[in-house]
């Protein structure tokens, strides 16, 4: 068996030794190998001889298997040395652990086609279970706005924005990645069976848990590392005060990827973390998939106009000319003299404006002088 072919399994065997996101397991294998550490441990004996008990985990444990059965699920199993490893993924390394959680992953079990170091320019699109429809419809469009200029959106696949983010890539036929905080096997939610089995199938379905994995409240935070390690960015549409997806952007701004917030209303419970991600200056305002673009975009791309008010027929006029229409009546006519004493301006220039302001449909002459016409009553 080769070096690397050890390395692999080892990886696999420590993947079922503990929770993900074990700070203290990745540091390990970062400094000395995963076959190493797998190999002291599993030597691992009390004073009497016997078996500790993570020797006696580990020694139950077999790797070759969890491949083979993988696979034939149509399941691979990604480590650092694979060309298709997101190199994205290494930056946690350096990131500090957010409850006790942290570190690159041991391994990535990778279900559908989509090739992850394909997937270099991607974002992330997360937010609250119980969205509301103003939510799911933003994170929609911010989905197939991105996905539709070409980055890989990446979610959760849970309910609500997580759910609206994914579908909204597959309807404008873009690029879409779940990562799960179960085995890639399993449907979570249930509900969800469909929309994972379709990613399983035309994009890819991720998870550093081994198939067969069940999903808890600690591995959901540990794979919130993994959502704002693969991309560029984060986008948080909605998000309560004590929100996962605020999790996700912790670690988004630890790893100096871009953090977005999409504001909702202000008396909205499931906006009030997102309020305060872009009230601290943690977040960065964004409505629209257009806005996510040109924060995410390389320079130059994607610049977004600044939008304005219609312009105004008024609004191409002098101030002295603005004075003069400022002064005419809208119903009665006015005289050229009354009309210069209201503006305070000399007869002959009020004489001029009026010439021109009739000119562009402004005002008009009628019997009793000047007018308002219609066009300048807007």
């Amino acid at each position: 068996m080769s070096a690397a072919e050890r390395e692999r399994l080892a990886r696999v065997a420590l993947g079922r030794l503990g929770e993900p996101g074990d700070p203290r397991l990745a540091g390990l294998v970062a400094e000395l190998g995963a076959t190493v550490v797998h190999d002291h441990l599993v030597s691992e004996r009390d004073l009497g001889g016997v078996l500790s008990d993570v020797a006696a985990r580990l020694s139950d444990t077999d790797p070759a298997r969890d491949l083979e059965q993988a696979a034939r699920l149509g399941i691979r199993f990604l480590t650092p040395a694979d060309a298709e490893w997101p190199a994205a993924l290494d930056d946690l390394t350096e990131a500090a652990p957010v409850q006790e959680r942290g570190g690159p992953p041991l391994g990535l079990w990778v279900r559908g086609p989509l090739r992850l170091d394909e997937c270099a320019e991607a974002v992330a699109v997360v937010g609250s279970r119980p969205a509301t429809t103003y939510g799911a419809d933003v994170a929609s469009e911010v989905a197939a706005a991105t996905g539709r200029a070409g980055l890989v959106v990446v979610s959760g696949a849970a309910f609500g924005i997580d759910q609206a983010a994914h579908r909204g890539a597959i309807a404008v036929g873009a690029r879409t990645i779940a990562v799960l905080a179960c085995g890639v096997d399993r449907a979570y939610p249930a509900a969800h069976r469909d929309l994972l089995h379709h990613l399983g199938r035309e994009a890819a379905v991720v998870s550093e848990l081994a198939p067969g994995s069940a999903p808890t409240r600690l591995r959901f935070l540990a794979r919130n590392r993994l959502i704002a390690g693969l991309t560029r960015g984060t986008v948080v549409v909605e998000a309560a005060l004590r929100s996962g997806a605020l999790n996700t952007a912790n670690w988004a701004s630890r790893l100096h990827r871009h953090v977005l917030g999409v504001p909702g209303p202000v008396t909205s419970a499931p906006s009030q973390g997102v309020h305060q991600l872009i009230r601290s200056g943690a977040a960065t305002l964004v409505t629209s998939g257009a806005e996510v673009l040109e924060v995410l975009g390389h320079a130059g791309e994607h610049l977004v106009e600044v939008p304005r008010g219609e312009v105004r027929s008024r609004d191409r006029l002098t101030l002295r000319q603005q004075q003069v229409l400022d002064a005419v009546p809208l119903a009665s006519g006015a005289a050229a003299d009354s009309i210069a004493r209201t503006a305070g301006l000399g007869l002959v220039e009020v004489r001029s404006a009026l010439t021109r302001l009739q000119g562009q449909g402004l005002v008009d002459r009628c019997p009793g002088g000047w007018r308002l016409a219609g066009l300048a009553t807007g």
